[in-house]
């Protein structure tokens, strides 16, 4: 039996709703004064982002947290509507790497999508997410099922990561230039605690705006990251502060006594 037919067998029966045959097999064999004994063990749950730059550097420390010899690191365009020069640079990227790349575009058909998107993102040692449109990205994810995918890799241990919307998509919320006119806040994932701003050096209007949405209580509080600086997590836990430029810094912005107060989180070069 399937683990569909369980679940359906086991609500049938808490109900008091008659059974088939094989549903009273498997229930008749399950413990009924103990339940089953809990998981002691899972994957590591790893996610690695950086404000902007998500390139080679980056890609690379990446495969390393796989642990694989050559792993498979899958790129997921959405955020920039699947534009092939997303996926180019993603590939130069890669290209002085011992790695897999491969790419999974969301504008499909069926007539030519061969495989169900659980086959392609369970596939994946890694999955790197572009930048982009981070709450057309969001949309598209949920309407596809991709989010709940996602939040599966992440349980088994498949490492995740991206820069700008695929940095901004794995926190709770954030500032986006998504919609029209000016900065707002997007709702996110929500795979790591709190908010996040990228891009913090590299745009005029992130660092004062993000400031203000703590101070004011909008938004919670969370990491900073300027472009070409990143942090990896495991769980929800910074295990380490990393970048590809000198300047480059991330930032724990929260409020402090009543005022906005900006942490610097001084990064290791890669």
């Amino acid at each position: 039996m399937n683990r569909r037919d369980f679940v359906s067998a086991t609500t049938l029966a808490a109900a008091g709703t008659a059974l088939p045959a094989t549903a009273h097999a498997l229930t008749a064999s399950l413990p009924m004064t103990e339940p089953a004994p809990a998981a002691t063990s899972r994957a590591t749950r790893k996610i690695l982002i950086a404000g902007g730059g998500f390139r080679t550097k980056f890609i690379g420390y990446m495969a390393q947290l796989t642990g694989k010899p050559r792993p498979r690191i899958l790129y997921l365009p959405t955020a920039s509507a699947d534009r092939p020069e997303s996926a180019l640079g993603f590939y130069q990227a890669c290209a002085p790497l011992n790695v897999e790349p491969f790419v999974q575009n969301m504008f499909i058909a069926s007539t030519s999508q061969a495989l169900g998107w659980d086959e392609v993102i369970f596939s994946a040692d890694a999955i790197v997410c572009s930048g982009g449109n981070t709450l057309n990205q969001q949309a598209i994810w949920k309407a596809q099922g991709i989010d709940v995918l996602l939040r599966e890799a992440w349980d088994r241990g498949i490492v995740l990561g991206g820069a700008s919307a695929g940095s901004l998509c794995w926190f709770e919320e954030g500032t986006t230039d998504s919609r029209p006119k000016v900065l707002s806040i997007v709702k996110c994932l929500g795979f790591l605690k709190g908010s996040h701003s990228p891009h913090y050096d590299a745009e005029p209007g992130r660092r004062p705006l993000y400031q203000k949405l703590i101070g004011s209580g909008e938004m919670t509080p969370g990491y900073a990251c300027d472009n070409d600086a990143g942090l990896y997590f495991e769980d929800n836990e910074v295990k380490r502060v990393v970048a590809t430029r000198a300047e480059a810094k991330c930032y724990y912005v929260s409020v402090v006594n009543g005022k906005v107060v900006e942490r610097v989180m001084q990064p290791e070069m890669l």
